[in-house]
């Protein structure tokens, strides 16, 4: 019998057909290690192979993620070229998560934002205004500059920041702005801007969970202050 190559598959179980077909979502984790693998042994296809890698570390990616070049190679039609692959692949994956974690803060409380945009706005000479976009877990999918004003003062457009939130998807944002004047009590247009976005987030099912004034040293939290 010779070896089961994905090319001599029927069309509909190419998982590299079907990645480009369906999507990346649409693959089992054995037909991902298939692509990556190429070619199973003579008595069984690439997918049944993962299968059978997979079924060892009992279907754990992180199990398998820490797995020997060596280990590997003691499947049948793994060699040292597709254990490299797999290893490459899984620490790849790893890396993006790390990225990830880092790049996506939970906000637990003010003092997260806080401690957040501080370093960012808190002891510029000028105003500017930023939001943070949240995911339905709170971590923050996105922090984005929204306008940057003059030494009192910064014109916000409210629909430039729910554009982008729609893009994200986002479920929740918190704005923020600071007070080079480091006056931590919010101006009546600051107000008015706040009412602004919270009504045109209940329209989009988008929720303003704060808005906070940054200066250098300390903020203030409209939630924190029950006037949100």
């Amino acid at each position: 019998m010779e070896k089961q190559t994905i090319k001599s598959w029927a069309l509909d179980d190419r998982p590299r057909e079907k990645l480009i077909a369906k999507g990346k979502t649409t693959l089992s984790n054995a037909e991902l290690i298939a692509i990556l693998i190429g070619s199973g042994n003579r008595n069984e296809s690439a997918v049944a192979l993962s299968k059978r890698i997979l079924q060892s570390v009992d279907n754990n990616i992180n199990e398998l993620a820490k797995l020997s070049a060596e280990q590997l190679m003691t499947f049948k039609g793994i060699g040292e070229a597709k254990a490299i692959a797999i290893i490459t692949a899984l620490e790849l994956g790893k890396r993006r998560q790390l990225e990830i974690a880092l790049e996506k803060p939970k906000i637990t409380s003010s003092k997260d934002v806080f401690h957040l945009m501080q370093p960012i706005i808190g002891d510029l000479a000028h105003e500017e205004f930023w939001v943070l976009f949240l995911n339905n877990s709170n971590k923050v999918l996105a922090k984005s500059q929204v306008s940057k004003g003059g030494l009192t003062a910064t014109i916000v457009d409210v629909r430039l920041l729910f554009k982008r939130a729609l893009e994200l998807a986002s479920v929740g944002m918190i704005v923020c702005h600071n007070h080079p004047s480091g006056k931590l009590q919010p101006s009546n247009s600051d107000i008015q801007l706040t009412k602004k976005i919270k009504a045109a987030g209940l329209t989009l099912d988008i929720k303003l969970l704060d808005h906070l004034i940054v200066t250098e040293k300390a903020y203030f939290s409209f939630a924190d202050e029950g006037i949100l």
